[in-house]
């Protein structure tokens, strides 16, 4: 399909410009660790990073939401995770240069993620994200992701129009809020994707990379072109 150009690139924070697997993991391995439990490896870990505390206790002890014994978990993860946020946590590679040159093309770029408050504003600056130009969080809105009040949020402080705006995530419930909210979606096929393959997700284009995001906004601007 035809592509808008976009006044605006929003983006997810955990697995779409930050890799940030790293330090999630090991917040829930303490969790097992201070039990007498080995860690879980890595590699388990890592596909769930976007999901959070649900996906990553979920990973690491087989429970869900529902169990008695998550919200003592969750809090404790919670904990784990801000006492160390930006121990191993970076920018996955071309995402400086892609931002740098969306500013330079005049187009706006914030964070939309489901990542609490608390938390993001911690590891937003840390990791050098610090002048994006909106950052709505988990509980910024009523509702998080799949929802589209924060996306529409989002638009809200940056002035722009939803139709005018893209979304770029790694994770299904990305694409549906930017579905709901009326944005062009991007599948960012770099980050942690989760169970479901990008492919599945109906999103309006898929980008392998930052810099394949990069030349695809490059490219509808091209063909946007007056000739």
């Amino acid at each position: 399909m035809s592509l808008p150009f976009p006044q605006a690139i929003l983006f997810d924070l955990d697995g779409t410009l930050a890799d940030t697997a790293p330090d999630l993991a090991n917040a829930a391995n303490k969790l097992r660790t201070v039990r007498g439990l080995a860690p879980v490896a890595y590699e388990s870990l890592r596909p769930v990073a976007s999901a959070g505390a649900r996906g990553l206790i979920g990973a690491a002890f087989g429970i869900g939401p529902e169990d008695k014994d998550y919200l003592a978990l969750r809090d404790e993860f919670l904990h784990n995770y801000e006492t160390a946020i930006a121990v191993d946590s970076s920018l996955f590679a071309g995402v400086a240069e892609l931002l740098a040159h969306l500013e330079q093309d005049g187009i706006v770029w914030g964070i939309v993620t489901n990542k609490i408050e608390q938390l993001t504003s911690q590891l937003v600056p840390q990791i050098g994200l610090g002048h994006a130009g909106c950052v709505v969080c988990g509980d910024t809105t009523a509702f998080p992701k799949p929802h589209p009040a924060p996306l529409l949020e989002a638009c809200t402080r940056i002035g722009i129009a939803t139709e005018r705006c893209w979304y770029v995530g790694d994770d299904l419930r990305d694409v549906q809020a930017g579905q709901a909210a009326g944005m062009t979606t991007i599948a960012a096929a770099w980050g942690y994707c989760g169970d479901t393959p990008p492919v599945k997700w109906q999103a309006d284009a898929i980008a392998e990379s930052p810099a394949k995001l990069l030349q695809l906004v490059r490219d509808v601007r091209r063909k946007a072109a007056p000739a």
